[in-house]
């Protein structure tokens, strides 16, 4: 089993970052991974040698399923969290990775793309969501399974090669249905009520058959592999005691690092290069 004691506090220091962003010199490079995401958009800079700076985010609805559905709206938030980060950390950010679920066209990947270099930024790197997880958590052998806010993907990896990937429509957002139809909740407060510590206890057996249908989504695409080890990342896998239902599912040992929410943005970032 992979030790995530550094993942771990790589992924501690960003968290640190988004109340205290670190100033840096003019001239710096820095390193920028956009994430868009089905619920939030998310924006991390880290410096040349790799260590967090700064990290932005905002709760949005432009984009579904990995597909952008607001172009404006994606770009201009964008284009604000980018701004943000200028003004905390003293100096204009340029180029940017970015990130798309596993299976993505060329025509939306390149959507993806207008949406950032409209807000102001270069993109250097286009690669695949669980890819840029790996990223941080440097998997060898097992399943990287990034559940979002609107679908969940899968990378199998094998000696350190990925062998196989998919993308499936279920995730975050399908939860906060359930639970907004549960209590007779508007959609933004029942993200908001699915998100809180204290109520995740109470909100988790209502969404436990929605859990099921990602396991099952799992299960079906690592059956012909030799998979021993499922790592889940993504938002929704901040979920607490989703790895329980996902492991019983699927029968497959299921671990989740410190905070996986921030993996993915963290190993965009991490990927700005040309």
């Amino acid at each position: 089993m992979i030790d995530f004691k550094n993942s771990d506090d790589l992924i501690s220091q960003l968290e640190k970052t988004i109340d205290n962003p670190k100033k840096v010199n003019k001239d710096e490079e820095l390193l920028v991974g956009v994430d868009l995401g089905t619920a939030y958009i998310v924006i991390v800079v880290l410096d040349k040698d790799k260590n967090p700076v700064a990290c932005e985010m905002e709760f949005a609805q432009v984009i579904r399923d990995g597909l952008v559905v607001d172009y404006i709206g994606a770009m201009n938030i964008v284009r604000k969290l980018k701004k943000n980060i200028e003004e905390k950390i003293g100096t204009e950010l340029t180029k940017a990775a970015i990130a798309v679920p596993p299976g993505t066209g060329e025509k939306d990947s390149k959507t993806h793309r207008y949406v950032v270099e409209g807000a102001g930024l270069e993109v250097v790197n286009i690669l695949d969501e669980p890819t840029a997880a790996n990223e941080v958590l440097h998997i060898t052998d097992g399943a990287i399974v990034d559940i979002g806010g609107g679908t969940t993907g899968l990378s199998i990896i094998e000696d350190k090669n990925v062998v196989y990937v998919a993308d499936e429509a279920t995730g975050g957002t399908h939860l906060t249905l359930v639970v907004a139809g549960s209590y007779k909740m508007k959609f933004e407060d029942a993200e908001n009520f699915k998100k809180a510590k204290d109520k995740q206890s109470e909100v988790f057996p209502v969404v436990i058959p929605v859990i099921q249908k990602m396991a099952s989504i799992v299960h079906n695409h690592i059956q012909k592999y030799d998979v021993k080890e499922l790592y889940l990342v993504g938002g929704t896998s901040c979920l607490q005691g989703i790895e329980t239902i996902i492991e019983k599912e699927t029968k497959v040992k299921t671990i989740k690092p410190k905070n996986p929410f921030l993996v993915t943005p963290l190993g965009i970032a991490m990927n700005c290069k040309i």
